[in-house]
Order: C-alpha cells, then sequence, then structure tokens
C-alpha cells in the first residue's frame, strides 16, 4: 500500500450508535501510517444531535430515537434512503485545514449535481449544499487528534417527513429535498459510486474496496 490510496468500507444499513462506536474507536487508536478510509452506509431512523445542539424533535406519532453524538452541527434525521459519507482522514498528512475540508466535501457534492444538470451551492455559516432554497445535503465532523470522523448525510430517496419535526441544522423553516423528490436518480449504489470516485479524485488519492473489515 502506499499513502495515496483510500481504503472504501460499504457498510450497508447500520446503527448509529454502534457506528459511532466504530468510527471513535478506530479514529483513537489510529497511528500516523493507517491508511485513510471513507466509509458509505444508510442508517434507520434516527435524529442525530450536535455537541452544541439543545433542542429535540416536536412531538410525533412515530418513535424515532434521538441520540446525542460527538460531531459538530445542530440537530439532523437520519434514515434509509439517505447515503452516509463518513470521512476517517489524516489532515495533517493531507495538508488541510478544517475549513479546507468543509468546502471540499461541500464541492464534491456540487459538481456531483452538476453532473446530474442541478445548480447547487452553500451558504456562508450554514454548511451543507443547496439546491435553491433547499437543503439536500448536511455537515458534521469532529477532528481527533489531526484526524477526523463523522462526514456528510446526502438525501437521495429519503422520506423527508420527520424533517418537519425538527429545525434541520438548527434553521426554523429550512426546507429540505432529495434526489428522488427532484425526480432524479435515487439507485444508492449508483450515487455511491460516483460520491466515491469524486472524493477519492478531490483528495488526489485512489480508492479500492476493502469491504465490510478492518483493511489489513
Amino acid at each position: 500500500m502506499t499513502m495515496s490510496e483510500l481504503a472504501v468500507r460499504r457498510l450497508g444499513r447500520v446503527d448509529y450508535t454502534t457506528t459511532l462506536e466504530s468510527m471513535r474507536s478506530w479514529t483513537r487508536a489510529r497511528g500516523p501510517h493507517a491508511m485513510d478510509e471513507i466509509w458509505l452506509l444508510e442508517h434507520p431512523p434516527v435524529y442525530t444531535r450536535g455537541v452544541s445542539c439543545t433542542s429535540l424533535p416536536r412531538a410525533g406519532v412515530d418513535s424515532i430515537p434521538v441520540v446525542d453524538s460527538d460531531r459538530g452541527g445542530q440537530i439532523t434525521y437520519h434514515g434509509p434512503g439517505q447515503l452516509i459519507v463518513y470521512l476517517l482522514l489524516d489532515l495533517r498528512r493531507l495538508g488541510l485545514g478544517i475549513r479546507q475540508l468543509v468546502n471540499l466535501i461541500e464541492q464534491v457534492l456540487v459538481d456531483y449535481l452538476a453532473e446530474q444538470g442541478l445548480v447547487a451551492g452553500t451558504r456562508s455559516g450554514a454548511p451543507g449544499v443547496y439546491i435553491g432554497e433547499a437543503k439536500i445535503a448536511a455537515l458534521g465532523l469532529r477532528v481527533c487528534s489531526g484526524c477526523t470522523y463523522h462526514g456528510l448525510s446526502f438525501n437521495v430517496g429519503v422520506d423527508l417527513a420527520p424533517f418537519s419535526r425538527i429545525d434541520p441544522c438548527g434553521y426554523h423553516g429550512l426546507a429540505v429535498t432529495s434526489l428522488c423528490e427532484l425526480g432524479l436518480e435515487s439507485d444508492m449504489g449508483a450515487v455511491a459510486d460516483r460520491l466515491q470516485a469524486l472524493f477519492a479524485k478531490a483528495l488526489g488519492m485512489e480508492a479500492y474496496s476493502c469491504g465490510r473489515r478492518q483493511c489489513a
């Protein structure tokens, strides 16, 4: 292996809390020569709250759990049909600051959406990617000893109704949208394939698959 390789893991649909603990323990244990990784997955329905969040979902008839996370940002929803991309990166080795990484993540999503014929953009002070006034991707990161975990959630074909019970990312009345709602590609595998390639290119790395298990 070379330092320019990016290990890719496709994890399927996995529990949020279990995945959070895996990311946290993997990042804390990684040494200076550990390969960077990107995890692509979905979560069962869950609301997650960032470290500075104090709000809760408004009352509803469902029983979606609420989990306190250690990422940045406020409250958001994850569920089937939403592609999660977790980036476990050594920022020092890549020569990136956290603001540069946020910009890189946003640009990858903007570029992908441009390939689909959509004009997307970002907002100052409100990380994420937007189509018009509606948010289609949210960001939240954690840095531990110069290495990141968490990443982004991208609305592919997710049920948008649970977002109506929260102020997405802390913004009251913020609209959310998805590729499916916009009438575009909703095949999770195809979207994951393309984003995997775009992230590897943006990071100047070569992606390779190491499946569900820890890479050797």
